[in-house]
């Protein structure tokens, strides 16, 4: 499963980033992009290949201590709850 957020899930008419995350149970490596688990750099490669960034949705979020899944469902700006996008990839 990948989770999306970022300005790619907002009513923004040209969006300009997205941020995702994916969760790692049962997740198999070999079939996933290495540049994935490669986090070096603020993720430098992902970014450049994707034009985004994914991080493990278990993972905790440093400023925050959520891990990412959670930390995605809160606004910034108003700190409530909001929604993200979810993607079942089959089990990949």
């Amino acid at each position: 499963m990948v989770f999306l957020d970022g300005s790619f899930v907002t009513s923004k008419e040209f969006p300009d980033d997205y941020d995702g995350c994916y969760d790692i149970v049962g997740l198999d490596p070999e079939k996933v992009d290495p540049v994935f688990f490669d986090f070096k750099n603020h993720r430098a490669a992902q970014k450049v290949k994707y034009y985004g960034e994914f991080l493990p949705a278990q993972a905790k979020e440093s400023g925050s201590g959520r891990i990412f899944l959670d930390f995605f469902q809160i606004d910034k700006m108003s700190g409530m709850q909001k929604g993200i996008i979810a993607i079942d990839l089959g089990g990949i």
